[in-house]
């Protein structure tokens, strides 16, 4: 059997001379003897092997396909490759390939699928879990659960759907071996798991990376970081990944280093991931698979399970979320390479983000109090839109809180044919582990604060937070060398160059299509926005609170009371990088009853500066709440319902600019513009001083 097992190994990874690592091959005796295994191995041990040697073993027997629980489709495509080259027919069902999913499940029905990948959200689906799960669990060989730390809410990286796969263990026979594996699993997280799952096997192995070079370095200024890019990233060996925190910064430096000749993309959730657009982030991850690009920008969304052995570097533009985030996402280099670096830059604007991670983590009380009282006035459930309508809650707020209150036990809340129904359950939010769980992410903050400041062997440092019994010195990292590996040093002009292109990273505002349904009573709005009343794309200055002008902004709303000089400038800079056309002829602005004079006074002197009239045409007709508050679209659009109209004498020709401070929803640009259009303005340009927004992955 030993011998088959290793022609599959040698066959998967196409190298004749290939040999199991250390605990492979006893791992893949635990499947075949239908044992419970938890296995700990440090990125790029070959967790995978295990799995899918163990399958094909199984279904030689005659047992039935194994169902791979996978918690990113980075992770999918790139293991369905390995899998294929030993003979296994893997299939996968996820968001991106709907319209192969009756082909998947014919086949599955056929018995001609060995592994089935799913995402853990999967689990919550209806049809899936009513058409497609029954057969697969009928007649399963083997149920796997890759990056198992996932499951644990102690975990670095816990995902409520994650949960529902203990409920689907439970009801499955005795006798069906479990695999679950993570590289990133203290013990805390390790017994947490094990309780969970029921009786498993811990295999542990060590967990310190021979060939990873690691050196940290202070530079807090995004400028300065951005300089030290320029100049250092095209000396690192081969290709590698730059991980920022959020989604605006991955695009931002994957913008500047392309203005500086580096080859390199932006990867992140927001990057589309369907036909229309031909997999956009399957074409990145194979553009850096292929060394066609130097770097990859990314977000956490390129994390678990991308495999590339040869990525010579990893860079961290900012400081990561753990000890334990930073270990999974810098092992993704130097797999199968002598020598590979890890450095990891610290920004100032670190701790925010992270805390801005921590406090939105959880749905607050007041969110699952509005959530459950709805559903419980509802007889027949409610669809998400229908709760959007009911309750003032964003789309992602009542998703999350759905998605949390679904995966609780007992849970007060079910998901049948799309509507979601209150159950007769007695639940009251357990806040002291919510509590205890937001103050461990902040002691791992400073745990990972701790880590950039330290002496001590890098390496030595990630091991023993993650409990490895084997840690010890690596004598690679800078400090055990005594000496950097990569210099600190940037060219000042290129920092300064870096300080002008941050400041002038603007953001588009794209002018929405459709009007949300059944929401104006006074405004004739309905169905799709038509050409006649749409906005043009616009922009933002900046991201409010940013390292570009964005806190300059903040400063001055809630300070001085008054928007400097400094702005107008910057937004002419602004005009003659974005020159939109048919050029504006006169400012408008968005009027306030509570605060009248802030917006109306930079949009005059702005005005004055670019030499066109300034136009208050926009009135407001009554009071309304603060748009801030409004949390969804249909809550935002109605708040708007009959407050602007446009004096038609005071309206000069031509297209407007129409200026606000802050955007966000961008309801009030789109009602406001479509006001001005109704009125005869030929074109309405929105322009922003701000974006309120905070994009994670």
């Amino acid at each position: 059997m030993k011998d088959r097992a290793l022609t599959y190994l040698r066959a998967a990874l196409d190298r004749r001379d290939a040999e199991f690592r250390p605990g492979q091959w006893e791992c893949v005796e635990g499947v075949l003897r239908n044992e419970r295994q938890l296995v700990v191995q440090k990125t790029g041990w070959g967790k995978s092997m295990v799995y899918f040697i163990g399958a094909r073993l199984l279904r030689d027997q005659g047992r039935g396909p194994a169902l791979l629980v996978s918690p990113l489709l980075s992770l999918m495509r790139n293991q369905i490759d390995a899998a294929r080259r030993i003979g296994i027919r893997a299939e996968t069902i996820n968001s991106s390939n709907q319209d192969q999913w009756n082909a998947v499940k014919e086949r599955l029905a056929r018995n001609e699928v060995d592994v089935l990948m799913i995402s853990p959200e999967r689990l919550a689906n209806d049809d899936f879990r009513a058409n497609v799960l029954p057969q697969v669990a009928n007649r399963l060989g083997l149920f796997v659960v890759d990056e198992a730390h996932c499951i644990s809410d102690w975990g670095h990286d816990f995902r409520p759907d994650y949960r529902r796969i203990v409920h689907v263990l439970r009801a499955l026979p005795p006798n069906i071996p479990v695999l679950a594996t993570t590289a990133t699993a203290n013990q805390r997280v390790t017994r947490d798991v094990a309780a969970q799952l029921g009786d498993l096997r811990v295999v542990r192995g060590p967990l310190i990376r021979e060939t990873l070079f690691l050196q940290n370095i202070q530079l807090p200024g995004q400028a300065e970081r951005l300089a030290w890019l320029a100049r250092h990233l095209p000396r690192f060996p081969g290709t590698g990944i730059v991980y920022t925190l959020t989604i605006r910064d991955a695009e931002r430096v994957a913008d500047w280093l392309r203005r500086n000749g580096i080859a390199a993309e932006a990867y992140h959730s927001e990057v589309a991931d369907f036909e229309e657009r031909k997999s956009r982030r399957a074409q990145l991850e194979r553009m850096l698979l292929e060394n066609r690009i130097k770097a990859l920008v990314a977000t956490v969304a390129l994390g678990m399970g991308f495999d590339k052995p040869d990525l010579g570097f990893v860079i961290h533009f900012q400081r990561p979320a753990s000890v334990v985030h930073y270990y999974q996402q810098v092992g993704r280099a130097g797999r199968a390479t002598e020598r590979a670096f890890g450095v990891l830059l610290s920004g100032e604007e670190d701790a925010e983000i992270a805390e801005y991670f921590i406090r939105t983590a959880f749905p607050p009380q007041a969110h699952v109090d509005r959530v459950l009282g709805a559903l419980n006035e509802a007889r027949n459930g409610l669809f998400v839109s229908m709760l959007e309508r009911k309750i003032n809650l964003g789309r992602g707020a009542l998703e999350k809180t759905l998605r949390f209150l679904s995966t609780e036990t007992p849970s007060p809340v079910a998901k049948i044919d799309g509507r979601w129904h209150a159950t007769p359950v007695d639940y009251a939010m357990d806040h002291e582990r919510i509590q205890r769980l937001c103050e461990l992410r902040r002691a791992e903050q400073r745990e990972m604060d701790e880590y950039t400041r330290t002496r001590e062997c890098l390496m030595l440092f990630l091991a023993r937070a993650l409990d490895d019994p084997y840690s010890r010195p690596c004598g690679k990292c800078a400090n055990c060398l005594g000496r950097v590996i990569v210099s600190s040093a940037f060219d000042e002009g290129r920092s300064n160059q870096a300080a002008i292109f941050v400041r002038r990273s603007f953001v588009r505002i794209a002018p929405r299509k459709r009007w949300p349904t059944g929401v104006f009573e006074v405004y004739p709005f309905r169905g799709g926005i038509g050409p006649d009343l749409t906005a043009e794309e616009g922009r933002a200055l900046s991201l409010w609170g940013d390292a570009g002008w964005g806190r300059l902004v903040r400063d001055a709303k809630y300070g001085v009371g008054r928007f400097p000089d400094e702005l107008v400038e910057a937004c002419l800079q602004l005009m003659e990088v974005w020159k939109p056309e048919p050029r504006p002829a006169w400012v408008a602005c968005i009027p306030s009853l509570t605060h009248p004079n802030l917006v109306p006074d930079f949009a005059r002197r702005f005005a004055q500066r670019l030499g066109l009239p300034f136009a208050p045409c926009l009135r407001k007709t009554r009071p309304n709440d603060e748009q801030k508050r409004m949390l969804n679209s249909f809550q935002q659009a109605r708040n708007l319902d009959g407050v602007f109209e446009a004096d038609t004498r005071a309206m000069p020709q031509g297209p407007a600019l129409l200026v606000d401070d802050m955007v966000d929803s961008r309801w009030t640009f789109t009602v406001a513009a479509a006001i001005l259009r109704q009125a005869g303005c030929p074109a309405v340009f929105p322009l922003a001083l701000a974006l309120n927004s905070m994009h994670g992955e």
